[in-house]
C-alpha cells in the first residue's frame, strides 16, 4: 500500500500492461491486437469504453462455458448483480484471480488498516456479523451464479469461516423473512466484535435484536462490539439512528466501496470518511468528467490527470476480463497525493429533467441537514420529476419515510428545498422565481412502505436497494399506489 501512494501512476500503468500480456491471446485480446499495444494512450484510443448492454452477448457466451473469451483463465462463477433500477440482472464475471487479489485481498487490507489505526483492538477476541445476501447460488452450465457476498461466503477461506458469524448454512438463506430470525438465534449468545453489510438492511437486523431481547442498545448485548464495515449505500441517513442504538463515543465507523465489479476503495483513517482508491487489487482506473458524460466531447483519463473536486464516472479495466468498463457510480477526488476519494452517486441515478442536475450526493446531504434541523430520523427515500404540462411548471416529488414524522411537514419540505438550493446552483437556478421549477412535492410514506415495495418485487435483504433518484417517474408511481393500497 506505501508502494502504490508513493508511486501511483507507475503502479497502475504495469498493472494494465500485466491485464493487457495476459489476455492478448483472449478473443478480445486479439482482436485488439493486444499485442502490439505499448502506451496507455495507445490503449485509450484503441479501445472502446463499454456498458453491460455492449458485452451482453458475450457473457451469456461465457455463463454458458465458452472460455477465453474475454480473460484466459476459465469462468465458472458470476455474480449476480440485483441493480437498483429494475429486476432485470447483470451476470459479473469473477475469476479466479479477483477472487483472490481482489476480494479477499482486500479483507485481509482492511483489517490491517483498522488495526493499524487502533492498536488496542480486541477484534479478534470475538466473531465479526456478517450480513450478506439473500439469494441462494445456482449452478448452471457448468457455471455458478450468485449474489457476490453469497460467492465470497461459499469460497472463503476456512480461518475466515471460523471468525465469522452465523455460519454459512444461515448466510446463504434465500428467504430474508426465515433468515433475520436465524441470525438473531445464532448470534446473540455469541461475542460479536465487528459487523459488516449494507447499513439500511444491518439496522433493520439490528432493530429486530433488539425487539427481541429487550435490549435497551445493542452494546447491552455485545460489550465487546467495537466497529461497523459499511458499504454499498450512503451511511448519512442512518448515521443517527446507528448512534441512538450504539451510544457509544469510542464506536467506529470505516466505510468501503465494492460492488459485483470489484474492490475499489476503502477508509484507511479513524476520523476521515473519504476513501483510499486501492491500486494494486487488479484493477486499472479510467475517469471520464461527468461534465462530457455522454455527450461528443466524452474522454476517458487516467489518473495522472484527475482533479480535485471534480465530478468523474468511473471505469474499470479487471482481471476478470471487464476492459474499459462503466460501472455506473460518480465519484469526486478528494486528494491526489494519495488518491482518495468519496463516492457521489450513479450515472444513472440523478434528475437532470430540467437542467438541474440533481446528484445523489446533493440530495443525502440536504436530507441530513433537514433531518438535524427537525430532529428526526429518516429511514428511506425516493424523488423523481413531475413533468411540465401545459402552462404548469415542472417539480420534484419526493416520498420520506421517517422513523417519526416532523412537527410539521411542511416547515420540512421547505427546509429540504432551500438546503437543496443551497448546495446546487443549477438547481436554484431553475427554482428562483419559480423559473423552471416550483418548490418541490413531499410525502411523509407510511410506516414500512420501502419494504413492502421491496418485498413485492423480491429484493428484500443482502444487496437490495431502494432507487433513490430517477429521472422518471416509474417507482414515484408505484410508491404513490402502494401508499393507497395500505390505506
Amino acid at each position: 500500500m506505501e508502494l502504490f501512494q508513493k508511486y501511483p501512476n507507475e503502479v497502475q500503468n504495469e498493472l494494465l500492461f500485466q491485464l493487457v500480456k495476459k489476455a492478448k491471446d483472449t478473443e478480445y485480446g486479439k482482436k485488439f491486437d493486444f499485442k502490439s499495444l505499448k502506451t496507455y494512450k495507445e490503449f485509450n484510443e484503441r479501445l472502446p469504453i463499454v456498458s453491460y448492454e455492449d458485452i451482453y452477448d458475450k457473457i451469456e457466451q461465457s455463463r454458458k462455458g465458452v472460455n477465453n473469451i474475454f480473460w484466459p483463465t476459465p469462468i465458472k462463477m458470476f455474480a449476480k448483480s440485483s441493480g437498483t433500477t429494475n429486476a432485470k440482472s447483470k451476470f459479473i464475471p469473477l475469476s479466479p484471480e479477483a477472487l483472490e487479489d481482489n476480494h479477499y485481498a482486500a479483507s485481509k487490507d482492511l483489517l490491517c488498516m483498522y488495526l493499524n489505526n487502533n492498536e488496542n483492538s480486541k477484534l479478534f477476541t470475538g466473531k465479526g456479523l456478517r450480513l450478506g445476501g439473500s439469494k441462494e447460488i445456482y449452478q448452471n452450465n457448468g457455471t455458478s451464479f450468485g449474489d457476490l457476498s453469497a460467492l465470497l461466503i461459499e469460497n472463503m477461506p476456512l480461518w475466515a469461516s471460523f471468525s465469522s458469524t452465523p455460519s454459512n448454512q444461515v448466510s446463504l438463506m434465500g428467504d430474508w423473512e426465515q433468515k433475520m430470525p436465524a441470525i438473531i438465534e445464532e448470534t446473540i449468545n455469541q461475542n460479536v466484535t465487528s459487523l459488516a453489510g449494507v447499513p439500511s438492511w444491518m439496522l433493520v437486523l439490528l432493530n429486530e435484536i433488539l425487539k427481541t431481547t429487550g435490549a435497551a442498545h445493542i452494546k447491552d448485548i455485545w460489550p465487546d462490539l467495537e466497529v461497523y464495515f459499511h458499504g454499498g449505500v450512503s451511511f448519512d441517513p442512518y448515521l443517527n439512528q446507528y448512534r441512538k442504538i450504539i451510544p457509544d463515543d469510542n464506536f467506529k465507523y470505516f466505510e468501503i466501496y465494492n460492488a459485483s465489479e470489484g474492490f475499489f476503495a476503502a477508509q484507511d483513517r479513524n476520523d476521515h470518511k473519504d476513501l483510499l482508491l486501492m491500486l494494486n487489487y487488479g484493477i486499472f482506473f479510467e475517469f471520464i468528467p461527468m461534465d462530457a458524460y455522454g455527450n461528443e466531447e466524452e474522454k476517458a483519463v487516467g489518473l495522472g490527470e484527475i482533479e480535485v473536486g471534480r465530478n468523474y464516472a468511473m471505469l474499470i479495466t479487471t482481471n476478470s476480463g471487464l476492459w474499459r468498463y462503466k460501472i455506473g457510480d460518480t465519484v469526486r477526488f478528494t486528494s491526489i497525493n494519495p488518491y482518495r476519494i468519496k463516492v457521489t452517486g450513479r450515472t444513472k441515478h440523478h434528475i437532470n429533467v430540467f437542467g438541474e442536475e440533481l446528484i445523489i450526493e446533493n440530495a443525502e446531504i440536504a436530507l441530513k441537514q433537514s433531518a438535524i434541523e427537525h430532529d428526526v430520523d429518516i429511514i428511506d427515500y425516493t424523488a423523481g420529476p413531475v413533468f411540465m404540462e401545459g402552462k404548469e411548471k415542472g417539480a420534484h416529488e419526493w416520498i420520506v419515510e421517517f422513523k417519526s414524522p416532523p412537527a410539521c411537514l411542511e416547515t420540512f419540505r421547505q427546509s429540504l428545498d432551500d438546503n437543496l438550493r443551497a448546495l446546487n446552483s443549477d438547481y436554484d437556478a431553475k427554482r428562483n422565481h419559480d423559473l423552471t421549477l416550483k418548490t418541490l412535492i413531499l410525502h411523509s410514506a407510511k410506516p414500512g412502505l420501502f419494504y413492502s415495495w421491496l418485498k413485492s418485487n423480491q429484493k428484500l435483504g443482502g444487496q437490495h436497494k431502494i432507487p433513490r433518484l430517477s429521472n422518471e417517474r416509474t417507482y414515484i408511481d408505484e410508491l404513490k399506489r402502494l401508499q393507497q393500497q395500505m390505506s
